[in-house]
């Protein structure tokens, strides 16, 4: 990293190297500063770390992030077709591991517990010596293992993060989010409800109790509300909770005509099957058809849920069906390794690997802190969501947004979902400094 850059950033004063006599530099300043952060690749490979649920609510999800990894590695070392490598609008990244390096990796579980995933983050860091952790399937692990990251000097790659609070008040500078985010779901969700619904509406949100369940529930309501919606209740549930009848039933006296459910993964899948069997689809209230809004949509979600996701809107990050060269290099890629198309969340922790591996080539070495000086304003295309900036104020990306519906009549078990809208980004981008925080300095570590 050149000195014009670290001043950029705020890593070294103007002057400071130019100064007094026998100043010895910060050790990643030297010409022999790959060795002077975390976890510095010495010999012919580099290891990196996922972190997914294995266990857990989110399970399914964790399964097909781990998919991905294997399949970015094996592109990444050279094997495979290429996948997004052939489509991926730089192409600093050349088949042969990462800076020549070839690549390994080691895994942990999160169980979709902070506490769990900050521990098997800690363990691949000091044990396994992983350069980078990336993986995840819940906001709050998210932000407990990038704080990690950050306190360990290493690069966190967000998995599948949704909450604002990951790239806003609990932003850091060594972490990256690839994932849209709750605000991004609201404000793309909000007018397809309002052309379908109508705006003198009456919600009632069930939300999973931690911080992505309350984002979600925040942007959906202030976006609905803008519209003429009325929120008549909104209820926390616990993420560990499989049968939600007893927080059905309330719904049925509330007077509400539209239940949202902020829930995601397994949660989504048992209390939308709940609703359906309360009956809640075949209710008229108000005089109106009742409805149901699932505000975070996913491919395994459908298939968990089946027939009961017919008609119903939500948002998500991508989907196989894409037709832009990117996403049909990528659902071939996975479909010839596994049988079955990838899921959202595939998709972004393939790309994270991949933009990971790419920054630290164009940086020229694995420091932190050139990586993230790669990363943050990066524009790049041909990664299956059309042209995506990494803002360098929060780390996040902007992109354009999927509204989805269930299908009502599906081709197969992997067809569920049909795009009705792509929101374009500059209808989901929004001031870095409204949810707080500070993106601080990057941490090189060692």
């Amino acid at each position: 990293m050149s000195k014009t850059n670290l001043t950029r950033r705020g890593l070294i004063k103007t002057g400071a190297v130019a100064g007094a006599a026998g100043l010895t530099l910060p050790t990643y300043l030297r010409a022999d500063g790959h060795s002077g952060f975390t976890n510095a690749p010495t010999g012919s490979t580099v290891t990196l770390g996922f972190n997914v649920p294995q266990s857990g609510p989110y399970a399914d999800e964790g399964a097909d992030e781990l998919r991905a990894y294997e399949l970015a590695v094996e592109h990444l070392n050279g094997g495979g077709d290429g996948g997004l490598m052939n489509t991926f609008s730089s192409k600093a990244l050349q088949g042969n591991g990462i800076l020549g390096k070839k690549v390994e990796y080691v895994t942990g579980d999160t169980q979709t517990k902070s506490d769990a995933a900050r521990a098997s983050a800690r363990s691949m860091i000091e044990k396994d010596g992983a350069v980078m952790i990336t993986g995840g399937s819940s906001s709050g692990v998210a932000v407990a293992v990038q704080a990690l990251c950050q306190e360990a000097g290493v690069i966190f790659m967000a998995g599948l993060t949704h909450s604002n609070d990951t790239t806003g008040k609990d932003k850091k500078a060594n972490g990256f989010r690839h994932f849209f985010n709750s605000y991004m779901s609201g404000a793309a969700l909000a007018p397809i409800l309002a052309n379908n619904y109508g705006t003198e509406r009456k919600a009632y949100h069930l939300t999973a109790d931690y911080n992505w369940g309350y984002t979600t529930e925040e942007a959906v309501r202030n976006s609905t509300e803008a519209m003429g919606w009325e929120t008549v209740a909104a209820v926390k549930t616990p993420l560990t909770q499989t049968d939600f009848s007893s927080y059905i039933a309330p719904v049925l006296q509330s007077g509400a005509d539209v239940l949202v459910l902020n829930h995601y993964g397994g949660n989504m899948v048992n209390s939308l099957t709940n609703a359906v069997q309360f009956g809640l689809r075949e209710k008229q209230v108000n005089g109106k058809n009742f409805e149901i809004v699932v505000p975070l949509y996913s491919r395994l979600m459908a298939k968990g849920a089946g027939a009961n996701v017919k008609g119903i809107f939500g948002s998500t990050n991508w989907h196989w069906s894409l037709q832009d060269e990117g996403s049909k290099a990528f659902v071939q890629s996975f479909g010839t390794k596994y049988g079955f198309p990838p899921s959202q969340a595939a998709h972004t922790c393939y790309v994270q690997a991949l933009l990971y591996a790419d920054a630290v080539e164009r940086a020229g070495s694995f420091n932190p802190c050139a990586v993230g000086e790669a990363l943050s304003d990066f524009q790049f295309d041909g990664m299956g969501n059309g042209p995506t900036l990494y803002r360098g104020e929060d780390h996040q990306c902007f992109k354009d947004v999927l509204v989805v519906k269930g299908k009502e009549n599906p081709t197969s078990e992997f067809d569920l979902l049909e795009i009705v809208e792509i929101t374009p980004v500059s209808q989901v981008t929004y001031d870095a400094s409204i949810f707080g925080g500070e993106l601080g300095a990057c941490n090189p570590g060692a």
